[in-house]
């Protein structure tokens, strides 16, 4: 790079992108059909690969990235090309490639120097690949020395002109280095420099879109120009002399310069990506293509959400002194107040919207888990996921992650069983394992679904006696389920690399719970098992019911609120001396008085003058018992552990409209609650 031009503060954009790539690189590899695979598959793998190597190229300082992609670019431009037939075997290298890339851009995030055995090994790995391909016969690519630029010029068919890349109002400090990354790309033919302008014209196999991608990382978009048009002065074929006008820059040290040279095949591939750009006649400069997206970071958004939450809760405090004054005399003012209200509500939303992500974002990563899980155990499994647009909020969304790969490795391991077994049974032998997402109201649901061999009830069973649980044979399933999610309870027999790692069920649960989610458990033996996530959409609003307990108001989250009621005497039945629980429809729910739990004083004793609000969390019911229902409205969750400590029965906080400030109830510590003291009772 030439002095002056600092391009460290794009590392952050690069490797964003490189990740992006990769990720898709590995699911267009996953998606290959050996027997005939799809010429766009293998072109978007090979253009994964391609974009790497040119932006690790252009900063200058990512030597192991840069080499590692242009071995694999090689090879995939040669079975692209019908060069190089495609083996299972190739598929596993480069997802084994893959894996080293994503490292090695790991590294280069955190300011290291990626593992140098391993970068040696995969290098050495693909060269062997390709030295097979060249003692088998089939034709290598030609080394860019082999002849001479005019040569190859005059030897591409008519309509594979070169690619004329033209730089305009260029700095003088720049020039080098553009050069340099151009010679990257492809062959350099032909350079011509006047004045502030500078143009190449190159053969390569780059589209238009990247080669100007490569050029904006040291000039502005506007000042780059890709078009198809003959070398200066030639007609059907191109002088030899021109060469001789301008040789290629000295960079034997880049390895797209000392070993890459595009085949003639590949410019067929160039002009078609090219052409758009050019415009009819060529003459035109190339007008730069508009994103459709930008790149923001996370920090930034956050921001923005917490600067919407605190004018939310200003638009509250108005709201609520507005509610004093005459309509008549402040007409306008409460007009405005509600326009207010309105317009925060709808800017809260978009802001929300930016930080939603597909659930594809968590999906993708599994066909590669079920593919070489499955190659280990010798199963044959189908992965369908559904559901893959469905968004959630990245901050859940990151961290669903662990415990669904979890869950995912569970069913592999332990769920479906191998090929001969489900013929055993009158199976297809190859098993099923179904991903799936969807909205719910305020909620997402995510189901992990095997058409394994189910639960085994007497292993569990027996499992639980010995460990002292409270159960018998005429526990019901679901119940006998939920002790899967114990501390240290497993029936495997023994831990594997796959499933276990020493990471029990308990570990799930508590993850999910800690995201304000919980996980129901079914299962039907020697038809499978489902497990079911439920989460809340995001976890920085919340639509809430605010109750009045004594002088404190608390909120409860909507989505587990199903009625409310005012018990009468006959409803409430009394189980033991602390106990009592309220008869509804048939059904008796546990009673919960709120005062009690968080020792509120002057709050309402008598429960038929309370109020019950009935409350559904994980597969259980109760009956919350307050003193006034106040209202439902959407509130800003303030995380309270941040801010002062962690309160049990709490999960956050929010500011009302009188600024007072309001705890959000954890709903699923009250159940837990309930259980304990349904089991002490019991």
């Amino acid at each position: 790079m030439s002095a002056g031009v600092d391009l460290s503060e794009f590392f952050d954009t690069f490797f964003d992108e490189a990740d992006e790539l990769l990720t898709n690189m590995e699911q267009q590899l996953l998606n290959l059909d050996l027997e005939q695979p799809d010429p766009d598959v293998l072109n978007g793998i090979f253009r994964a690969a391609h974009s790497i190597k040119g932006g690790a190229g252009t900063f200058g300082c990512f030597e192991e990235l840069a080499k590692t992609t242009h071995l694999l670019e090689n090879l995939l431009d040669l079975i692209r090309h019908g060069e190089m037939p495609l083996r299972q075997d190739m598929i596993d290298l480069f997802l084994e490639t893959k894996d080293v890339l994503t490292d090695q851009v790991a590294a280069y995030r955190g300011s290291e120097k990626p593992d140098q055995q391993v970068y040696e090994r995969i290098c050495a790995q693909l060269r062997q690949l390709a030295l097979e391909q060249q003692q088998g016969g089939a034709p290598a690519p030609a080394p860019a020395s082999s002849a001479p630029p005019s040569q190859a010029g005059a030897d591409a068919p008519s309509g594979d002109l070169p690619v004329h890349v033209r730089i305009s109002r260029i700095q003088d400090k720049d020039v080098e280095s553009l050069v340099n990354e151009m010679a990257l790309m492809g062959q350099i033919l032909h350079r011509d420099q006047k004045g502030g302008d500078l143009s190449l014209w190159l053969h390569t196999t780059t589209s238009a879109d990247d080669l100007e991608a490569v050029c904006c990382f040291i000039v502005n978009a506007d000042q780059v120009s890709v078009v198809r048009e003959a070398l200066p002065g030639a007609t059907a074929a191109v002088e030899a002399p021109a060469a001789e006008h301008a040789p290629a820059p000295a960079v034997s040290e880049t390895p797209a310069a000392t070993q890459e040279a595009p085949e003639p095949s590949g410019s067929r591939d160039a002009a078609e990506s090219a052409a758009p750009s050019g415009g009819a006649s060529g003459s035109k400069a190339a007008k730069p293509k508009e994103s459709g997206t930008i790149r923001v970071g996370v920090e930034k958004v956050d921001q923005i959400i917490n600067l919407v939450g605190e004018l939310v809760i200003t638009q509250a405090m108005l709201l609520q002194t507005s509610q004093t004054l005459d309509p008549v005399l402040h007409d306008r003012l409460l007009n405005g107040i509600e326009q207010l209200e309105r317009n925060a509500r709808d800017l809260q939303e978009a802001v929300m919207s930016i930080r939603m992500m597909p659930m594809d974002y968590v999906f993708s990563r599994f066909p590669r888990v079920v593919r070489e899980n499955a190659t280990k155990l010798g199963k044959r499994i189908r992965l369908v996921t559904k559901g893959q647009a469905t968004e959630l909020d990245k901050s859940l969304i990151e961290r669903i992650i662990d415990p669904l790969t979890h869950l995912v490795r569970n069913s592999l391991d332990h769920g479906l069983e191998t090929p001969d077994a489900r013929i055993a049974q009158g199976k297809d032998p190859e098993g099923t394992l179904i991903l799936s997402a969807q909205h719910n109201g305020g909620q997402i649901i995510i189901d992990v679904i095997d058409d394994g061999a189910g639960l085994n009830r007497e292993r569990i069973l027996k499992k639980a006696i010995a460990s002292g649980f409270p159960v018998s044979e005429a526990t019901p399933d679901d119940e006998l389920w939920q002790l899967i999610f114990a501390p240290g309870f497993s029936t495997a027999e023994k831990v594997t690399d796959i499933s276990g790692r020493g990471v029990g069920m308990d570990v799930v649960r508590r993850n999910i719970q800690s995201m304000g989610g919980h996980v129901q458990l079914s299962s039907r033996k020697g038809e499978g098992t489902t497990t079911r996530i439920v989460l809340p959409l995001t976890l920085a609003i919340l639509d809430g019911m605010s109750v009045k307990v004594g002088e404190e108001t608390f909120i409860l989250p909507l989505s587990h609120v199903t009625e409310s009621m005012q018990a009468t005497d006959d409803q409430i039945h009394r189980i033991s001396e602390t106990e009592q629980v309220l008869h509804v429809r048939g059904e008796y729910l546990p009673i919960v008085a709120l005062h009690e739990v968080f020792n509120v004083g002057q709050a309402e004793t008598d429960l038929t003058r309370a109020i019950a609000v009935i409350l559904q969390a994980e597969d259980q019911r109760f009956a919350l018992m307050v003193d006034h229902l106040i209202g439902q409205h959407q509130v800003v969750v303030k995380n309270l552990e941040t801010n002062y400590r962690k309160v049990p029965g709490i999960s956050a906080a929010t500011i009302l409209g009188d600024g007072s400030v309001a705890l959000i109830v954890d709903v699923f510590a009250l159940r837990r609650t309930t259980s304990l003291r349904a089991g002490a009772a019991a």
